[in-house]
C-alpha cells in the first residue's frame, strides 16, 4: 500500500460523510432563503394574526389583484400598495372569491373594512377615508379574528413604489 493512497474505509467515509453534509446544507440554505411578506393585525382581544401577503404596487398588478383567482388560503392575502394616503375604491369584477377588504393608512392603522363582498359585483367599495394600503383576505376572516377599524397594522419591509 501507498502512503497517503485512499483506502476502501477512507472512500466509506467519504461517502457516509457526503450523505450526511449534502442534505444538511440543502436544509440550512432553505432557512435561509426569503420566507413569504407577512402583515400582522391586532384583533380587539390583543391577540395578533399574521397574514401572508403577494405584495402589488405596478399599475397593472393593482388594476388585476385577485381577479380570475379561484383559491386564496385562509391566511393568505393580497396587500395593494399606494404612494400615499387616498380614498380608495374598489370593485368585485371578475373576482369570484368572496372577500374582506381592509382599508389601511400610512399610519398602520385599519381605517374601515368592507366585509362579505360579493364576488363579480360592479359596485364600488369606498375607504370611507383616506388609506394608503389594501389588503383583500377571505370572506369571514376580520370577524373570525376581531379585526376591526382602529386595529393596529404590522406591514412588511416595503420598497418604494414606482412612479405612475
Amino acid at each position: 500500500m501507498r502512503i497517503g493512497a485512499p483506502t476502501r474505509v477512507d472512500k466509506q467515509a467519504s461517502a457516509a460523510l457526503k450523505l450526511l453534509v449534502i442534505p444538511t446544507l440543502f436544509t440550512l440554505l432553505a432557512a435561509c432563503t426569503p420566507s413569504d411578506p407577512t402583515v400582522g393585525l391586532e384583533g380587539r382581544d390583543g391577540r395578533s394574526v399574521d397574514v401572508k401577503v403577494e405584495v402589488v404596487s405596478t399599475p397593472d398588478s393593482l388594476r388585476r389583484g385577485l381577479m380570475w383567482r379561484t383559491e386564496l388560503p385562509s391566511d393568505h392575502g393580497m396587500l395593494f400598495v399606494f404612494d400615499g394616503d387616498a380614498p380608495r375604491s374598489f370593485w368585485m369584477k371578475n373576482t369570484p372569491l368572496p372577500l374582506d377588504i381592509l382599508f389601511i393608512s400610512s399610519q398602520s392603522r385599519v381605517v374601515s373594512i368592507a366585509e362579505d363582498t360579493i364576488p363579480y359585483s360592479l359596485a364600488s367599495i369606498a375607504s370611507g377615508g383616506p388609506a394608503q394600503y389594501v389588503l383583500e383576505v377571505n370572506s369571514g376572516f376580520t370577524r373570525r379574528h376581531g379585526i376591526e377599524a382602529g386595529s393596529t397594522v404590522t406591514l412588511p419591509p416595503l420598497a418604494p413604489t414606482p412612479k405612475r
